[in-house]
């Protein structure tokens, strides 16, 4: 069935990522699939660069790197095997690139029910899910 599942991953909304990753770890223990969970870093505008310390970066990615190594951890994933990967930029370019990279055939991606801004401007899963080579599962939060 499934043999590389993606969960992109918001370390500051894990609520709304809970049931797409419940999703995808139940389709990994039927497929037997490697399941990675992704975050990605926003980059911080140049014009906050002055105002950081040098090792801003290293210590922001070091940080998100070890919560969600963590929260990996807490997940009862089949056989235990659950990767991490903490990337920079825009949400998703860095999911789609990801998922190329690890040859993903399905990343899961949870969502929130669109609201008049997301109509407007779009949302990183409808533009996953427009642009992904591979299938896509949008997991909606229960009511």
């Amino acid at each position: 069935m499934f043999k590389s599942i993606l969960v992109p991953v918001d370390l500051s909304e894990i609520d709304m990522a809970r049931p797409a990753i419940d999703k995808a770890i139940a389709l990994a223990g039927v497929s037997d699939a490697a399941l990675e969970l992704v975050y990605v870093r926003s980059i911080l505008p140049v014009t906050f660069m002055e105002y950081v310390p040098p090792s801003f970066d290293e210590e922001q990615q070091s940080d998100c790197e070890k919560r969600l190594a963590d929260f990996a951890a807490s997940l009862r994933a089949p056989g235990g095997r659950i990767a991490t990967v903490v990337r920079m930029g825009a949400v998703y370019n860095e999911v789609l690139a990801e998922a190329k990279k690890v040859g993903a055939d399905l990343i899961v991606i949870g969502s929130h029910r669109p609201g008049m801004a997301t109509y407007l401007l779009g949302s990183n899963a409808s533009t996953i899910v427009r642009h992904a080579e591979c299938s896509v599962l949008v997991v909606r939060q229960s009511p």
